[in-house]
């Protein structure tokens, strides 16, 4: 398959769509660890309404499996486009629902209920949307260049964190406190309302994938069940993809969400360091994604992902023993650091899962394979590692668990083949 002369607009349709979503749910995260254990569960002391607030956090997690099958089904019955456009009202209407919510104070138990509600819908929507924004750049893009063009919706994870960091960090930083838990932690969930405008507007226009479309010609007819298929015939690739997920998940939302508990409540120090932090990290690993794909284009997926998952191993000791300097500067150094490994780790993963399963099930496979592991990993990362803290009182358990995280995905990559140079539209390479 040639590049797509529309490569351009079909990359920039995915990355500002994952980018307003991962805004959404990661907004969430951050609200979580700063705002909502106060305006959502006031009636406990500090740390364990941040738990049951993280509670609520992992809970979106449990629902993206949900929605990567749904939407891998009918992504590999109908096409990819349309499930896009979906996923993304589904995500900015939630997210904009939530900038309108009642508070405890106002309304009791069923203010938190109704933000467990919305949390569901966020999850959901994210389930379906990463295999698809990823899919249909891989479908169109230059094989031999895949990694490149299929890592720039991988950027829209640490854009949107970037995007909803720096709204609260401004906010933090033009509000006090109590103006911040009164009404400023809402402006950052209505302004998603014109970031889905912006997103939609632009992903209306991309054409559908031509794989699939050349695919869903050959056969006549879609697979009946893709993930019937895909679970019966590419088990050991679903495996692959889950294993690959591990560390790359666990270690993302303990540097991203757990270090704003950590620099809050455990170093005593402002949040705006934590914020800082992460906004900074994140723009580095924003620039450094493409980077990484497009060096998995030239020496593969296994080693890019084997250099983030072995150096996590090591750094994360190293990343706690910076936090505890309580120097603002070493922070933004560890966090930036860490983040550069994790991109590593994300950066080929799009390419990589894209050439594990074939073109009819290829939707199904990719987002099983990733959601599944974003229960284990991602959605738990922040509630274990609080729990870990308020039970030890130190950073060292909290460092053991990613480090596990980032061995179990070393071992995943190690095993699995070499995909780079696959074609889509032939019998994927079996892991």
């Amino acid at each position: 398959m040639s590049g797509s002369p529309n490569i351009g607009r079909i990359v920039a349709a995915s990355l500002i769509g994952t980018t307003v979503e991962w805004y959404d749910f990661f907004l969430y995260g951050s609200a979580s660890a700063l705002v909502f254990n106060k305006l959502f569960f006031p009636t406990f002391d500090p740390l364990t309404g941040t738990l049951l607030a993280l509670t609520t956090y992992a809970i979106g997690f449990v629902a993206r499996p949900v929605g990567g099958l749904v939407f891998g089904h009918f992504g590999d019955r109908v096409g990819r486009k349309t499930l896009l456009v979906l996923s993304l009202l589904l995500m900015g209407g939630a997210t904009f629902a939530m900038g309108l919510l009642p508070t405890y104070a106002s309304v009791g138990v069923a203010a938190p209920l109704l933000l467990t509600l919305l949390r569901l819908v966020q999850g959901f929507a994210l389930g379906g949307e990463w295999g698809g924004a990823v899919l249909i750049v891989s479908e169109h893009g230059d094989p031999r260049r895949r990694g490149f063009w299929a890592s720039w919706p991988q950027a829209g994870a640490p854009g949107g964190n970037l995007l909803a960091t720096a709204v609260l960090a401004v906010l933090a930083a033009v509000q006090s406190d109590a103006e911040l838990l009164a009404w400023g932690w809402r402006v950052p969930f209505l302004l998603s309302g014109v970031l889905v405008g912006i997103g939609l507007w632009i992903r209306v226009s991309i054409a559908e994938s031509p794989v699939f479309a050349e695919a869903a010609a050959r056969a006549g007819t879609a697979e009946r069940a893709p993930i019937v298929a895909v679970l019966r015939g590419q088990w050991r690739e679903v495996l692959v993809a889950m294993g690959a997920r591990i560390g790359e998940n666990t270690s993302y939302y303990v540097i991203t969400s757990f270090i704003l508990i950590y620099v809050t409540e455990s170093l005593k120090l402002p949040k705006s360091v934590g914020l800082n932090a992460v906004l900074i990290g994140s723009a580095v690993e924003f620039a450094a994604i493409p980077l990484w794909g497009a060096l998995s284009d030239r020496i593969g997926r296994r080693p890019v992902s084997l250099i983030g998952a072995v150096g996590m191993v090591g750094w994360v000791f190293v990343f706690f023993a910076l936090l505890d300097s309580r120097s603002p500067g070493t922070i933004i150094l560890a966090t930036t650091l860490a983040l550069l490994l994790h991109g590593a780790m994300y950066g080929p993963q799009a390419a990589l899962f894209a050439e594990l399963f074939g073109t009819r099930v290829r939707y199904s496979g990719a987002s099983i394979g990733y959601q599944l592991a974003s229960i284990l990993a991602g959605g738990l990362a922040p509630l274990i590692a609080t729990a870990l803290l308020q039970s030890s009182g130190v950073s060292t358990p909290v460092a053991l668990y990613v480090a596990a995280g980032a061995l179990l995905t070393a071992l995943a990559v190690a095993v699995a083949r070499e995909t780079k140079g696959s074609s889509l539209t032939e019998q994927p390479v079996t892991a």
